[in-house]
């Protein structure tokens, strides 16, 4: 999280709003690319154990198989959305440092 910061810094050069825009750009922009990471790597697991209870005839998970994969990826977006602003909160400053 620190290093978000720091990539900030650099990319503001100086400009306070310009380091909370790019601390929020930055912190925005690596949450998405885990979320979608991750919710291709959920995406054939759901579908190997829906073709696995498929294969044992289990009943009712035919048509429930989206919705898991829905409710994966809510939890998946409600975890990354925590670290998110965690790491914005973290990363942001009020005031101008004086070093």
């Amino acid at each position: 999280m620190r290093r978000i910061g720091i990539a900030a810094s650099k990319m503001s050069k100086g400009s306070l709003l310009g380091y909370n825009l790019c601390v929020i750009l930055i912190a925005c922009l690596f949450s998405l690319l885990v979320f979608l990471i991750c919710g291709f790597a959920i995406l054939p697991i759901v579908f190997l154990v829906f073709l696995v209870l498929h294969a044992v005839k289990v009943t009712g998970f035919h048509t429930e198989w989206i919705h898991v994969f829905k409710i994966c990826l809510l939890f998946l977006g409600v975890v990354t959305g925590i670290f998110t602003v965690i790491a914005i909160v973290k990363n942001l400053q009020l005031t101008k440092n004086k070093t």
